[in-house]
């Protein structure tokens, strides 16, 4: 039997009454905002399971806005998220919906809308102890914990895009430790996920920008060292 961490016995530290519904839900929240490059102007936000039953009373969705505004779960403003997102002109919406049998109780999917009017969907849980678990990315199935680094491209479905973007990492000795491809007939699309065995710099996203038949790329760094749990790095 493994010996329990301070981490396990006092939780993360946080703003809230819930690791799970609070902690959790903001970490959530704050990867919703980093995919969409910070610039949000409107979220739907479709709780599902116990998110769905108690959002209003554990604060989840303060904590679920306050993420989306970049806030830390640690952060006193996450109580006030409400108001500062009206400040911003953020529009948002709570919708407790069923997203199927098979899905954690603890689970959101994001429906964020952009400046530039680019729409990005993410599907996430809390599954204890202020950890979290992105499971879909813009329709595609993917396992990100926020412990490491995620490429994720939308590009013409032609060949050489993907020898070209591996090539780049290859010439920089990063380390492939996922990768999923999904391909859509209809318009001759697909979108990539990579994730990554360590870190790299955003000059990596420009690089893969120049390759011919990309259409949009996003790089999604770890969640800071001081807010990953300690269990996680060990």
């Amino acid at each position: 039997m493994p010996v329990p961490s301070l981490f396990d016995i006092m939780g993360p530290i946080m703003i809230g009454p819930s690791s799970s519904h609070t902690a959790g839900a903001a970490r959530l929240g704050k990867m919703a905002y980093k995919l969409a490059g910070g610039d949000i102007r409107g979220a739907k936000m479709y709780l599902h399971g116990s998110f769905a039953a108690t959002y209003r009373g554990h604060g989840t969705d303060k904590a679920l806005l306050a993420g989306l505004l970049n806030f830390n779960p640690s952060d006193e403003q996450l109580k006030n998220s409400f108001a500062i997102a009206k400040e911003k002109g953020i529009a948002y919406e709570f919708i407790p919906t069923d997203l199927g049998e098979h899905v954690h109780p603890n689970t959101v999917r994001f429906v964020i809308t952009t400046g530039s009017g680019e729409t990005f969907e993410i599907t996430g849980s809390s599954i204890g102890g202020g950890q979290v678990l992105v499971s879909e990315i813009d329709g595609m199935e993917v396992r990100f914990t926020g412990e490491r680094p995620i490429i994720i491209t939308a590009h013409r479905d032609t060949p050489g895009v993907i020898s070209h973007i591996t090539a780049l990492l290859y010439e920089r000795d990063i380390n492939i430790g996922d990768m999923r491809v999904t391909r859509s007939r209809e318009d001759k699309s697909a979108h990539m996920y990579i994730e990554l065995d360590s870190l790299c710099s955003q000059d990596l996203t420009a690089a893969i920008r120049r390759i011919p038949g990309i259409i949009r790329v996003k790089l999604l760094l770890p969640i800071d060292e001081t807010e990953i749990p300690e269990r996680s790095r060990q």
